[in-house]
């Protein structure tokens, strides 16, 4: 806690200057708050394409409009693609579209999540798990064939970012002790989720760390078949629509005094996609690479991460055959 709160107090994410002049930029969850502003800079950094991708089309098209107004840039530059991340079949569709209209993808970011005030099932998982977990790692490995053919295409190392949450610091994942074979279905039982919801959140964005790391693992950066930067960016407490469905007094007073605004916090976003080679598998934090939980780099850390990897694997499979023989 002494490290969040001086990250919240006294340190501010440079502004972001990187060129990003030619590139084709993807936001998932881009239609307010962090995305939103994420999209804003690299329309003015120079890309030549960004697409908005969002669950609901009209607020994604107001935001397209919000962004050309305030930084005037040409009308062609926004695209509003649709999917909905709590549909496996909406992101098989909308990781399709990206594959077959798009010439390049030089950056993916996974921005969409959730974080849920009451038990709520989506697909085959609670809700959290199913999109902050299951459904990007879903997308991930659908759309990574396209991330290749950019890499070999125009010499470049596309970037595969999500964003990741300090939360994951704030649990010790009361699930892992569950059998083998058993930690997803732990994690999504509702009495057991109910049990400790406070940590429900914090235990999806753990379980991302756990998949980026397992990737990098096995495509490190000197593997020349897998020519893709993959990390997270923590982008703090930020007064976004995350929390929208936590409307308590000490909620708003908490984040009223500590919240960073959805610019500043959008910094780190951009930080991570334009990145090196250095943070593949990476947490990063403030724009540095940071250590994740302890939980993570405990000495049965490698151990629970091959558990949560196997199990993700069984999952995507399941969901879409062979998919990931892309991972």
């Amino acid at each position: 806690m002494p490290n969040f709160f001086f990250s919240q107090l006294f340190v501010r994410p440079p502004y972001p200057k990187s060129s990003f002049a030619g590139k084709t930029i993807v936001i998932t969850g881009s239609n307010t708050g962090l995305g939103k502003e994420a999209a804003r800079h690299y329309v003015r950094l120079g890309a030549s394409k960004v697409v908005l991708a969002v669950r609901n089309l009209d607020k994604g098209h107001d935001a397209k409009h919000d962004i050309e107004a305030t930084t005037k840039c040409n009308k062609n530059i926004l695209q509003v693609w649709q999917v909905d991340m709590g549909s496996y079949a909406s992101v098989q569709k909308f990781a399709a579209r990206v594959n077959n209209e798009l010439d390049r993808v030089d950056v993916f970011q996974a921005n969409a999540g959730l974080a849920k005030s009451t038990y709520e099932v989506s697909e085959d998982n609670e809700t959290q798990i199913t999109v902050n977990f299951i459904s990007t790692f879903l997308l991930a490995a659908l759309i990574i064939p396209k991330l290749k053919e950019s890499a070999s295409r125009y010499n470049i190392r596309p970037i595969f970012t999500i964003t990741g949450s300090g939360a994951h610091l704030h649990t010790q994942f009361p699930q892992k002790t569950a059998p083998d074979g058993e930690l997803l279905a732990t994690i999504n039982d509702k009495a057991t989720a109910e049990a400790h919801w406070d940590e429900q959140y914090p235990v999806s964005k753990l379980l991302v760390v756990f998949g980026v790391r397992a990737i990098a693992e096995r495509h490190p950066i000197s593997d020349p078949s897998f020519p893709i930067t993959f990390n997270i960016a923590n982008p703090g407490l930020c007064h976004s629509e995350l929390s929208r469905e936590h409307p308590t007094f000490a909620f708003w007073l908490f984040r009223l005094l500590l919240a960073r605004s959805t610019e500043v916090g959008s910094r780190t976003l951009v930080h991570a996609a334009s990145a090196g080679p250095e943070t593949h598998g990476q947490y990063l934090g403030d724009c540095t690479i940071h250590p994740p939980s302890s939980v993570v780099t405990a000495p049965d850390g490698k151990e629970l991460q091959d558990r949560v990897w196997s199990e993700l694997v069984k999952k995507l499979d399941s969901i879409k055959p062979g998919v990931t023989a892309n991972l």
